[in-house]
């Protein structure tokens, strides 16, 4: 790139940097507020909550960095072309191809980015949460004991406990189990850590009680400093983890296993998925394209670019409502994922159109009466 064009190319880049860092906060801050729950209800700690919100960060920058890319474009050639930078480089003879190009080039860096991220990135991403989602969900600590509440984590089995510090140390623990004969047993304790003894989870009880009514009528009471409570046998799912069409890397989703029941019966979603990795980098360019035609592709005006600026986003908005869209219908037919690559290549060609329709009116100084326009008609 010669000189002018790094400068214009270093002008877009910063705002856009800054762009998306601030949407990228604010996805992130939603996102930790739904997630808050990891740390609440299912007592997991900092550090799980962190590595949940740090991993959806992928997935958040597909999603925002078009639009990212659109209102950086949009404040910075505004303000290029509001304070006549850009028509001195139409008056320094420069095409209108030499203009555009720092901002294109920006354009394709970041759908190249956004495809690496979609194809790989993202899909690590997402397996990564789902296996921590799994591993909280299948907590023995957070599953079976809940503060101030009673639980049944267990057929004939009921749990109390009145509080669980940071150490996750339980305090004042009853613990009443119905057994198969028809007697019961009643544990109660001042202090409680979940454990793992020989590879199984356990419960160990300090300075406590326990009661047996056998089937009989029959009360034995025993106290206790130390009991180990088994868990094993509570805790043994036969759950699987399972991989949704967002986890799928793109071999998966363009070549599904069709001997699966559940790949035979999602593979126009699997295909939908597939198609929109691969286009959704165009929105990108597209929406550079669109922040281009919003401020070069008309007229110069010094009143500002406001209204154009308006109606261009009013529809770049309904460019990728519309891409939404087509996603969602593709995964009833697959001969629609076509349109997938249409609507941002559609945009992309409006765009440039309404940049080169225009002709350039350029200046030529003659003797001293002034600069006297010598081609074109005026942008």
């Amino acid at each position: 790139m010669r000189l002018i064009e790094r400068y214009l190319f270093r002008q877009l880049l910063g705002p856009t940097l800054l762009a998306t860092a601030a949407l990228a906060a604010l996805a992130l801050l939603a996102r930790s507020l739904s997630e808050f729950d990891v740390l609440v209800e299912q007592r997991q700690s900092a550090l799980v909550f962190v590595k949940i919100i740090a991993l959806a960060l992928p997935q958040l920058l597909n999603i925002i960095l078009p639009i990212a890319l659109f209102v950086a474009a949009l404040v910075a050639l505004n303000r290029l072309h509001t304070e006549q930078e850009i028509v001195v480089c139409f008056a320094g003879g420069m095409s209108r191809w030499r203009v555009i190009s720092p901002a294109m080039r920006l354009s394709v860096f970041a759908a190249l980015l956004s495809l690496v991220l979609g194809l790989w990135v993202q899909p690590w991403s997402a397996r990564q949460i789902r296996e921590t989602a799994f591993a909280v969900k299948t907590d023995v600590a957070s599953t079976l004991v809940k503060p101030g509440q009673f639980t049944e984590p267990g057929p004939g089995l009921t749990v109390y406990a009145q509080s669980i510090d940071r150490n996750n140390l339980i305090h004042n623990l009853f613990i009443h189990q119905d057994k198969p004969d028809g007697g019961a047993s009643t544990y109660s304790s001042r202090e409680a850590v979940i454990a793992t003894r020989n590879g199984a989870p356990v419960l160990i009880m300090l300075k406590g009680s326990n009661q047996q009514f056998s089937s009989t009528g029959v009360l034995q009471y025993t106290s206790f400093d130390e009991y180990a409570f088994d868990l094993s046998s509570l805790f043994q799912s036969d759950e699987l983890l399972h991989y949704k069409i967002a986890d799928r890397y793109p071999h998966e989703l363009f070549f599904p296993d069709l001997t699966q029941e559940w790949e035979q019966r999602n593979r126009t979603g699997l295909l939908a998925e597939g198609h929109s990795r691969l286009s959704g980098p165009l929105y990108t360019i597209a929406m550079m394209a669109m922040a281009l035609a919003a401020v070069i592709g008309g007229s110069f005006s010094r009143m500002g670019y406001g209204k154009r600026i308006a109606a261009v986003g009013a529809a770049a908005a309904v460019v990728r409502i519309i891409g939404f869209g087509v996603q969602a219908a593709c995964e009833d037919s697959a001969w629609l994922n076509i349109l997938q690559y249409a609507v941002p290549l559609a945009a992309i060609w409006w765009g440039l159109a309404q940049i080169f329709r225009q002709k350039i009116t350029r200046y030529v100084a003659i003797g001293g009466a002034g600069p006297t326009p010598f081609a074109g008609a005026a942008t």
